[in-house]
Formats: structure tokens, C-alpha cells, sequence
């Protein structure tokens, strides 16, 4: 199972950055109060917004599977290439679990040897980006073996509208208006909004975004496990690695409950030693990507500008992503020597399997010999240990976050982990980590300078503040 080792977050190794060890023994009231949001917790799951709680359960994950099992049978065999069209966290999470659990080259390998289609998931609305990959699928089966998976549980979100619509038409005329919905299925709200209008009108295959799961907390739902049933990653592994995570987090004592003692350190750290950075940097490419997914989460969920009560708090933490070894050669220098603003959350992958490479002996220069005959995994684990005690020499708090290895059992585990330690920081903080109300700006923003109805007052406000007539150079 997964573990974390925090030591290092400590002020035995980090001297006055790091927490007491005793502020997180049992009786303290770091340990009173994880005990009275785990048991708040425990009544809550599975009510309003926690509703993702149940997901890896039945009967909710009975259901879900169930109907994704049924509508990937049903595209099986036919699909050359799957397009994901979605943004945050409708993207975030098929792209983490496509990166973590199935081979680098997945889109590079011929039909015989590739687990599903290749998967390509369009997060954005740059042109260029959405061309590009439409004229590949083009060239490499066709429209007709592309299948579109479009994920929006209203159908107005600006970015993800608009990528339909281009679908809609190129397969409308490439295939003929009859024909085209049998190339989309879509991810949306079961009984109303924008999309199910569209998708009852035009009988497309969907798949529901399930009621009080939020964006961020999604991906094992359909919104995640779709795509990823597609390309061959087991589903029930995922999610029986979250429930035995989730479980684990139903304990009162803090020091067996890991998204307590996880949320305990960051807060702490952020808020006591002024810790307001959190980077993650996992030693393991194919983890890198779940980064993306944890700043999303991290960061909606923790920054706001008020608490519950309705005070200016202006609270949250930057997360930060790196890659080990790669960021040793291009961040770290900050991260020791710069501002002490930051606490660490190594990621290290115990055992590669069969993946693992032996470096060769023979070459016979002196100054290689040391690594002749050892594994680059044991080369990796050492940069992380270095980079671990490189941190401690620099009184940087660091904690290592460890697989045993990296499959669907291990990465559910990883996502529970942290969605629940969200839960436990907004209680911490006072906030609701649910809602989102600074991302709609942006959006009615765009309503207005896009001249939907209703949004004309907007277009005016953006362009008095912003259309400048000096300070250009």
C-alpha cells in the first residue's frame, strides 16, 4: 500500500521549519482535531458535494461500470483513435490516468500491439492544437474509425462547446447526419442541461457525470473511467485501490489515517512556517501527468478569498510540479537556496518490474565504474534520496510519497489520498473546497467578448479596463 514518510517535515531534521514531533502526537490538538474532522467526515461522505466518496463503492461504482463496460463492448473493434474533448477536470484526470497505466508509446504502436485506440485528450481551444490532431485521426483511420468523447455536464462551458461543434459538423460531413452520433458519446448531466438537450435530440451514446461530484473530484467516474476502459486499464483495480485508501482514511488516530496526517503537515506547514508552496515532484515519468491533476485539485479547492463564515481570508497554497531527476538540473538550485516558502512532496516508485534497465559493465573508464552493473532504479531512488537529504541540509520540510509499484491498484489509492486530504485541508482552513466562484469570471467574461446574449455589460466592463491607449512598447 501506499505510504509517507514525514520526517522530514519535522523540526528534528529541518530544525525551526519543521513541525514538533510531538504537536502530532496523540492528545495533542493537532490529533484532537484530526480525530474531530475524521468523525465529521464519516457522517458527511456520500452526502451533497462529497458524493465522490462513494465512487469506488457499491452500488454507485456497480452502476458506473456497468454502463461504461456496456458502451465500450459497444465501440470495441471499431475505433482506430478517441478524442477527449473536455477541460479541467473533465481532461485532467483521463490524461493522468492514460500517462500512469499504459506505455509511453501507447499512440505510437500499431493495432495488434495497442491496448484500445490511441487517445488523444483536447484540453484546449488552441486551433492549431485541435487541427493538428483532427488531421492526424484524418489520415490514420479516418473520421469514420474516430470516436469523440465530449465531457461537460452542462454543454455551455465556452471551450468544450466549441470543440463540439467542429466535431459535430466534420462528422455530419464526412458521415452523413444519421450516421454521426454513432462516433460520440458523451459524458454530461443525466437529466438536464444544454448537452443532454442535444444528446436526446440526436440520440447520442452518454454516460452521466453523477450527481454532487464536482469537476475536480471526477475522474473515477464515467468522466475518467470511460476512456480509460477504453484503452485496457482495469477498472476495478482503480477503484479497489481508492476504497482500500478511503477506508484508511476513516481512521480516528492520526497517525494510521494518511489524508489526515497528509493534510495535518501541508496546513501546518502553510500555515504556521509560512510553507504556502507545495511542490510534487515524483521520481517516475509516468506520474509526472498526475501532478497536473493534483495542482488542479489543490488549487481550486484551497484558494479563497473567503471563509465559510463570509470573512476575507485570502487563504490557499501554490502547487507546484516537477519531475525528478529532470527538475535536480533545473529547479532545485531555487528550491534550496531561494525563498524558504515551500514544503516538498516526493514521489518514489519502489519497484519498475520488468521495465527496470541494468546498466552494462565493460566500458572501463574509471570515473562511470561506480555505476557499472547497478539498475536505473536504483539510480533514480538514490537521486531521490539525495534530493530528500539536499532539502534537510537546506531546512526545507519534504515528505516522500511511496508506490510499491505503479499500477491501477496503486494509482486509485494515490487519487483517494489526495481528494480526501483536500477534504480535511478546507476543513482546516474554514473554506468551502467545493466551490469555485473566481473561475466565473473569467467565464461570463468570455460570454460578453463572444457576444452571447445576456453577457453585453461584460464585453463593455473588459474592454474599459483593459483597452489601453499607452504603456506599449
Amino acid at each position: 500500500m501506499l505510504t509517507i514518510a514525514y520526517a522530514n517535515c519535522l523540526s528534528e531534521r529541518v530544525g525551526s521549519h519543521g513541525l514538533e514531533p510531538d504537536s502530532l502526537a496523540p492528545g495533542s490538538p493537532a490529533a484532537e482535531r484530526a480525530a474531530e474532522l475524521t468523525t465529521s467526515l464519516n457522517e458527511t461522505k456520500g452526502t451533497g458535494w462529497e458524493r465522490w466518496r462513494d465512487l469506488p463503492f457499491d452500488p454507485a461504482r456497480s452502476a458506473h461500470v456497468e454502463a461504461v463496460r456496456a458502451i465500450a463492448k459497444k465501440c470495441e473493434g471499431r475505433f482506430d483513435n478517441m478524442i477527449v474533448l473536455g477541460i479541467g477536470g473533465s481532461a485532467l484526470g483521463n490524461i493522468a490516468l492514460q500517462s500512469a497505466l499504459n506505455p509511453p508509446t501507447h499512440n505510437l504502436l500499431d493495432g495488434a500491439h495497442r491496448n484500445g485506440p490511441r487517445l488523444f485528450v483536447i484540453d484546449n481551444v488552441d486551433p492549431a492544437y485541435l487541427g493538428s490532431t483532427l488531421d492526424f485521426c484524418k489520415a490514420n483511420g479516418g473520421l469514420e474509425r474516430t470516436l469523440f468523447n465530449v465531457v461537460s455536464k452542462s454543454g455551455e462551458t465556452a471551450e468544450t462547446a466549441s470543440q463540439f461543434m467542429v466535431i459535430r459538423k466534420l462528422l455530419i460531413d464526412a458521415l452523413g447526419e444519421e450516421k454521426h452520433g454513432a462516433n460520440i458519446v458523451a459524458v454530461t448531466d443525466p437529466e438536464k442541461g444544454t448537452m443532454r438537450t442535444i444528446c436526446d435530440a440526436n440520440g447520442y451514446d452518454t454516460l452521466p457525470v453523477p450527481e454532487g461530484v464536482g469537476g475536480r473530484f471526477s475522474v473515477l467516474s464515467p468522466v475518467g473511467l470511460f476512456s480509460a476502459a477504453m484503452c485496457g486499464i482495469g477498472l476495478d483495480a482503480l477503484l479497489d485501490g481508492a476504497a482500500a485508501m478511503d477506508l484508511r482514511c476513516r481512521e480516528t488516530e492520526l497517525a494510521k489515517n494518511p489524508a489526515a496526517m497528509l493534510a495535518t503537515l501541508l496546513v501546518r506547514l502553510g500555515e504556521e512556517k509560512s510553507k504556502v508552496n507545495h511542490v510534487m515532484m515524483p521520481y517516475c515519468n509516468r506520474l509526472y501527468l498526475m501532478a497536473d491533476w493534483y495542482r488542479q485539485l489543490w488549487a481550486e479547492s484551497l484558494g479563497k478569498k473567503h471563509c465559510k463564515i463570509g470573512s476575507e481570508v485570502y487563504t490557499g497554497y501554490t502547487p507546484i510540479k516537477a519531475l525528478g531527476t529532470t527538475d535536480q538540473h533545473s529547479q532545485v538550485q531555487l528550491y534550496r537556496e531561494g525563498p524558504n516558502d515551500k514544503a516538498f512532496a516526493l514521489v518514489e516508485v519502489e519497484d519498475f518490474g520488468d521495465a527496470d534497465l541494468t546498466i552494462p559493465t565493460g566500458l572501463g573508464i574509471e570515473a562511470t565504474g561506480y555505476l557499472e552493473g547497478k539498475t536505473m532504479s536504483g539510480l533514480l531512488n538514490a537521486e531521490l534520496r539525495a534530493t530528500a537529504y539536499a532539502l534537510v541540509e537546506s531546512q526545507r520540510p519534504n515528505m516522500t510519497i511511496r508506490f510499491p509499484k505503479v499500477d491501477a491498484h496503486h494509482v486509485g489509492e494515490f487519487i483517494a489520498l489526495w481528494e480526501i486530504a483536500t477534504s480535511y485541508a478546507g476543513l482546516m482552513l474554514n473554506i468551502d473546497a467545493y466551490d469555485q466562484p473566481a473561475v466565473e469570471t473569467g467565464k461570463v467574461a468570455t460570454f460578453g467578448l463572444m457576444g452571447r446574449a445576456g453577457f453585453e455589460d461584460w464585453k463593455t466592463k473588459v474592454d474599459q479596463t483593459l483597452t489601453a491607449t499607452k504603456f506599449t512598447v
